[in-house]
């Protein structure tokens, strides 16, 4: 069962990457992205086949790791009787609330920056997801494995997320399925299934430019890496969306990069977003 749980895993991480492209490729390549999905779910069982896609019609995330007796995409607290039965991974099971279909959690990298205090100030646009600490401007990165690994070590500086390693692991797998990298020089590295907490985007730019199999083949200058926790799949797209319709235009990709401290890029970031990301 365990092999049929990682299958529909991969097949959910298909369909979440063909709404990737969808957003900030304008639908390239989402033919031959359907194709493959076509043909994973060939390889499964037609009942599994037919519930993931029942699942799939109502919500972009289907199969959900179980942390600590509870659905992250519910909040549900699981009978122990279920929790146990998840943990066997005998059968497929799904939560009773919220029908996603369970798997028990690994050693996946959790979110464990501090939680604002009721008295302060709620944050708005960007503020919700990002911090001056994130930004790096200059990266010295020269590959799309350097800057991953810079970004990564960063969040966990920082405090905001652990387990760098698995950040840069998860980042690298996700960009072998199809590349992060868009037209105009920006890259979207993320690692889902990031345990609790909230969306967390850190930002580099780069003055000579990062090979990352971009389109054409043209050097990556700006990236923006993103965790994304399970609750928060479907929020991502429209982050991601935002960001898209930010840097879409020529000035104002060219006044991040023209920033060279930390302050200046986050002032900068806050400016340039405050239409796009609410």
């Amino acid at each position: 069962m365990q092999s049929i749980i990682n299958h529909l895993m991969q097949l959910q991480e298909l369909a979440l990457v063909r709404d990737e492209q969808k957003i900030s490729l304008g639908g390239a390549r989402t033919a031959e992205l359907d194709a493959a999905i076509s043909a994973m779910k060939a390889n499964l069982p037609k009942n599994i086949a037919a519930l993931f896609d029942r699942l799939h019609s109502k919500h972009p995330t289907v199969v959900t790791p179980m942390a600590e007796g509870v659905c992250p995409m519910c909040g549900m607290k699981l009978p122990i009787s279920l929790v146990q039965a998840v943990r066997m991974e005998r059968d497929i099971h799904t939560c009773p609330t919220c029908s996603r279909i369970l798997y028990p959690a690994d050693s996946a990298p959790r979110w464990v920056g501090a939680k604002p205090r009721r008295s302060e100030p709620r944050k708005v646009g960007i503020a919700r997801f990002s911090a001056q600490s994130l930004m790096i401007p200059g990266i010295s990165a020269a590959t799309k494995e350097e800057a991953i690994a810079e970004l990564a070590a960063t969040m966990e500086k920082t405090g905001f997320v652990n387990r760098a390693d698995k950040l840069i692991e998860s980042a690298l797998r996700r960009e072998g399925i199809i590349s992060t990298a868009v037209d105009h020089g920006i890259a979207f590295p993320h690692v889902r299934g990031v345990e609790g907490g909230g969306l967390t985007l850190a930002l580099a730019t780069s003055a000579k430019g990062i090979k990352w199999d971009g389109p054409k083949g043209k050097l990556t200058r700006i990236v923006f890496f993103l965790t994304i926790p399970t609750a928060a799949s479907a929020f991502y797209l429209k982050l991601l969306a935002g960001l898209t319709e930010t840097f879409m235009t020529t000035e104002p990709r060219s006044a991040i990069l023209e920033e060279k401290t930390q302050e200046g890029m986050w002032k900068a970031l806050q400016k340039l977003t405050r239409h796009t990301i609410k």
